[in-house]
């Protein structure tokens, strides 16, 4: 029953994820994915670290900014370019090959053993996004396919080196580090590569609220509770919700088809989860459980 917890709340992050895309395109200035990505980060790690009220020390300094520089800066620069020059649900989709990557990360860093259930859940999924993306219909921008790719490599390496390293902290702390990090490495690619960014209106700040403290400090908690607890492959695989979210939230709040194809695709989608979550049954916790709101 306790596994079944450890997944459900995990998936809420990539479920809020999906998300992410609407917002980009309905609610944020045009042409600014760096500015964005730090505007997303920075205050969301800021607001944690206020509240967890803990720096780190030593060796953490530098992995901070390393997972930081993972999961945050790279990651979500690469996906904020992928979201504006791609349709939601394909922008989304383009990252399904994670799961691939982290089963062999995972064996090269952790030496966990390559399970073949495990390869073939990633396999079937990216199948079935691929039938996500092929329903669409949709010309696909080349610059934002190799974005959403890159970012799919950063993030996985970033999940495997969050569970190699582990962090003596709350959850909540080893968040604000990493958000932290990643949106002080963001200001300055954004300040060298775009343009000053406009005034921004009512519609703007609440997509960037939205992101930065829903679609990031809370989202990010979960997922880095799920990846203390569950297999490397079996969190990554639950990335497969992300692009069926957008894909849902596409046709239900802006009218874009849904066909028999995407459908299909959909089904394959939650077959390759419930394949990678038997795939990673064994759990090991590797940060600690400490409770999320114990500052020190």
């Amino acid at each position: 029953m306790k596994h079944h917890v450890d997944i459900a709340l995990t998936a809420v992050a990539p479920l809020v994820w999906g998300s992410t895309y609407y917002f980009v395109t309905e609610f944020l200035p045009a042409g600014y994915p760096i500015t964005m990505a730090a505007l997303r980060s920075l205050p969301a790690g800021l607001l944690l670290l206020i509240l967890a009220r803990q720096l780190p020390r030593g060796i953490w300094w530098m992995r901070a900014f390393i997972l930081g520089a993972l999961n945050f800066t790279l990651f979500w620069a690469l996906l904020f370019v992928a979201a504006y020059r791609l349709p939601g649900g394909v922008a989304a989709t383009v990252g399904a090959v994670q799961p691939l990557i982290v089963v062999f990360l995972a064996a090269l860093l952790l030496g966990t053993a390559v399970k073949a259930s495990a390869v073939i859940a990633a396999l079937i999924g990216i199948f079935g996004v691929g039938l996500l993306v092929l329903g669409s219909g949709i010309s696909l921008d080349s610059i934002g396919l190799l974005a959403g790719i890159g970012g799919a490599v950063s993030m996985g390496a970033g999940t495997v080196l969050t569970r190699k390293w582990q962090a003596p902290v709350p959850l909540l702390t080893f968040t604000a580090w990493q958000l932290t990090a990643g949106g002080l490495l963001l200001v300055p690619l954004a300040l060298l590569f775009e343009p000053k960014l406009p005034t921004l209106d009512a519609q703007n700040i609440t997509g960037i609220f939205y992101l930065s403290l829903i679609g990031a400090a809370l989202t990010y908690i979960l997922w880095f509770r799920g990846i203390s607890r569950i297999e490397p492959g079996a969190v990554s695989v639950l990335g497969f919700l992300s692009p069926l979210s957008a894909v849902l939230i596409g046709w239900i709040l802006l009218g874009q088809a849904l066909t028999p194809i995407q459908i299909a695709g959909a089904g394959i989608v939650l077959a390759a989860i419930w394949l990678g979550q038997r795939a990673g049954r064994v759990s090991r916790p590797i940060l600690p459980k400490l409770p999320i709101h114990s500052p020190t």
